[in-house]
């Protein structure tokens, strides 16, 4: 049995780069759930009318008194005419409690919206797609997990509303030979607080669905913008080039940083080796420097070609494997050496200028 390793290739198992994420949310792509929203406002909503229906209910009977009781006196009269400005009185009571309502479920549309990706504007959902006109493909969003998962809110949503509606009514509406023994103020006033707290519940409930339909959605949005390999590699030569071209450039810079120590090899004063593996060129010029400084150095291959170099053109060739490795570990090229190997230098270069019948140059000042 032959197995097509391309299908593993293609699987997406990488997390998603931030590239990747930063292009979704510029589509509109975001992980979201509209239940927040929706239970946020219902609460508020609920909790709004609780609070200001009385007051709207006093302001609109006490205007109706106020008519019918003037129009008794003899201060107005009741005709056709003026019952339109009542009622426009009605509205325009109606409207000033309702405007604070409307601005509190707006505020907390938006601030649901914020919360969760915050501030954020796309066309791109607004752009024509072919493919949701598409019969083959709209059958298949029928019956798609997504699909699914909705119908399965719908119903839990429907049940949540139905047990607890039931479980209210059941328990605190009174009997119909009750409310015909209260007056219709206390009537109202009982069906307000039934109302009121069957939204309070219905809204708590519908505020922990959102929540874990929140927690799904950002699980399902992460899995949809899973890469592959192929993709994650693409991406990176996209945004910082070829890895094959850039490691030839790093080959590059590195063999021009190599001609150019070599280069100075010839002007050092000794090169001082371990004496198969490490090679460091050591160069003293008591007008211009402080102290000797390592002009080249390196390890291996790098290490015998420095060797070489330096018995082309006459440099000495010291083995002292102690200070060699002390060179090449502590002191970085083009640096200067420490004070506590300036003994131990001191020592080499002297033997060095012995051999070529030198003498030993003074320091500066």
């Amino acid at each position: 049995m032959r197995v097509n390793l391309q299908l593993f290739a293609q699987e997406r198992t990488e997390p998603a780069t931030p590239r990747r994420r930063q292009e979704a949310r510029r589509k509109g792509q975001v992980a979201r759930t509209v239940e927040l929203g929706s239970a946020l406002i219902l609460l508020t909503g609920f909790s709004a009318l609780y609070l200001m229906a009385p007051g709207a209910a006093r302001e609109i009977a006490a205007s109706t008194t106020r008519f019918w009781e003037d129009a008794l006196a003899g201060f107005a009269r009741v005709e056709p005419g003026n019952i339109p400005s009542l009622f426009l009185e009605m509205i325009w009571i109606a409207v000033r409690f309702a405007a604070p309502l409307a601005l509190a479920v707006m505020a907390v549309g938006l601030g649901a919206q914020l919360l969760q990706v915050g501030f954020l504007t796309s066309t791109e959902p607004l752009k024509p797609q072919w493919r949701r006109i598409d019969p083959v493909s709209g059958f298949k969003r029928i019956f798609s997990k997504r699909a699914a998962v909705e119908l399965v809110k719908a119903t839990v949503k429907i049940v949540i509303v139905g047990g607890l509606a039931y479980s209210l009514l059941r328990g605190s509406l009174p009997q119909y030979g009750e409310y015909m023994m209260i007056s219709p103020v206390e009537a109202t006033a009982h069906t307000g607080r039934l109302v009121f707290r069957l939204g309070l519940w219905i809204g708590i409930a519908m505020l922990g669905l959102a929540l874990l339909d929140f927690l799904y959605q950002r699980w399902e949005f992460e899995q949809s913008i899973r890469m592959t390999r192929q993709e994650v590699k693409e991406e990176l030569r996209q945004t910082e080039g070829d890895p094959h071209v850039r490691s030839r450039i790093r080959q590059r810079q590195r063999q021009i940083a190599s001609a150019r120590m070599m280069a100075k090899v010839p002007t050092a004063d000794v090169v001082v080796t371990n004496p198969v593996h490490l090679a460091v060129a050591l160069k003293y010029d008591p007008v211009e420097m402080d102290a000797p400084t390592v002009v080249a150095k390196g390890a291996g291959p790098l290490a015998q070609r420095i060797k070489e170099v330096a018995r082309e053109h006459g440099v000495a060739v010291v083995e002292n494997v102690w200070l060699a490795r002390a060179l090449y570990e502590s002191v970085p090229l083009d640096a200067r050496i420490p004070e506590e190997l300036y003994k131990a230098v001191a020592e080499v270069l002297a033997f060095v200028y012995r051999l070529k019948g030198k003498s030993v140059p003074g320091r500066r000042g």
